[in-house]
């Protein structure tokens, strides 16, 4: 069991003149209305810092706040190494199966929740995907925050993944720019997906080595949509293997009912480039991928 959350917003002008159980009933669907309703009486619910009452009208501006108690999260390997780490950041490598950050049921079972134990407040600059495993980097310090997510903007920081697909692409070298955007799902109501209508995408990736049935591509990523590399290789013909979510064009496998966080394929950040907040040198950083995606040539035990 974690140690509960109390979940805090501000209402905006789209929230305004609805009662506090209208709005709760449809900012958290997942949850019966029976429910909201029993929290409320309770006085889980505050308006700020009052007992909210079901029938009350919530006003832009107002704080509303509820406390979850706490719950028994999924597993995870509740693990991490650290890469690099100086004033301003610290380099980790995430495991595959540990989400990045809160969401789905997972609160204390993240990433963020066992860096920020041994670096409070640390902040992460980007995010894996739960089934995702190798570098994340986190900055410590508002001002080294602030110059990370301004350097990986203006595409100042190179990520470079490694992962199986599917078959043997007819190209050593190649570059995807499919458009990514939400795409009706059955569970969720969208997931990202290929979407002509969606935001500009680009990967540019490289085969390192043909297996019987799969290959291992290096793919180095110039934009960063959710679950890019997983949507741009299925797009090209070559899904991961064991991607539960995307198939062949970069569309949701027919029938699916698997969401973005379910497990089952290989993908590992494995070098990072970035320049040091401080100093404004490039730093390089590397994660050992796990042995299913590494290479002959890597020469490593």
């Amino acid at each position: 069991m974690n140690h509960g959350f109390t979940y805090i917003e501000t209402m905006g002008p789209r929230d305004e003149g609805r009662t506090l159980l209208d709005h709760l009933c449809a900012r958290y669907s997942h949850t019966p209305e029976s429910e909201w309703l029993a929290r409320i009486e309770e006085g889980m619910v505050l308006v700020d810092g009052q007992n909210g009452r079901s029938e009350t009208l919530v006003a832009r501006g107002q704080q509303v706040a509820w406390v979850r108690p706490p719950w028994e999260e999924p597993e995870a390997p509740l693990t991490f190494a650290v890469l690099h780490e100086d004033e301003g950041m610290v380099a980790v490598a995430k495991p595959s199966g540990l989400p990045t950050n809160p969401g789905g049921g997972f609160l204390e079972h993240t990433l963020l929740h066992l860096v920020r134990q041994r670096y409070p407040g640390a902040s992460p600059v980007h995010r894996l995907g739960r089934g995702t495993s190798g570098l994340v980097l986190f900055a410590r310090t508002s001002a080294a925050n602030r110059f990370l997510s301004a350097a990986l903007r203006e595409h100042r920081i190179t990520k470079v993944y490694r992962a199986l697909v599917q078959g043997h692409p007819a190209q050593d070298a190649f570059t995807v720019d499919i458009p990514i955007g939400p795409v009706p799902h059955s569970a969720l109501g969208t997931v990202h997906a290929a979407n002509p209508h969606g935001k500009a995408a680009l990967s540019h990736a490289k085969v390192l080595e043909r297996r019987a049935t799969d290959s291992l591509v290096e793919v180095r990523i110039e934009t960063g949509r959710p679950h890019q590399i997983r949507i741009h290789m299925a797009a090209c013909g070559h899904p991961l293997v064991g991607d539960p979510l995307y198939g062949a064009g970069g569309g949701l496998l027919e029938g699916t009912r698997a969401v973005p966080g379910d497990l089952g394929y290989l993908l590992h950040a494995h070098r990072l480039t970035v320049p040091h907040p401080r100093t404004g040198q490039r730093l390089d950083m590397e994660c050992l991928p796990p042995p299913m995606l590494r290479s002959i040539g890597d020469n490593r035990i």
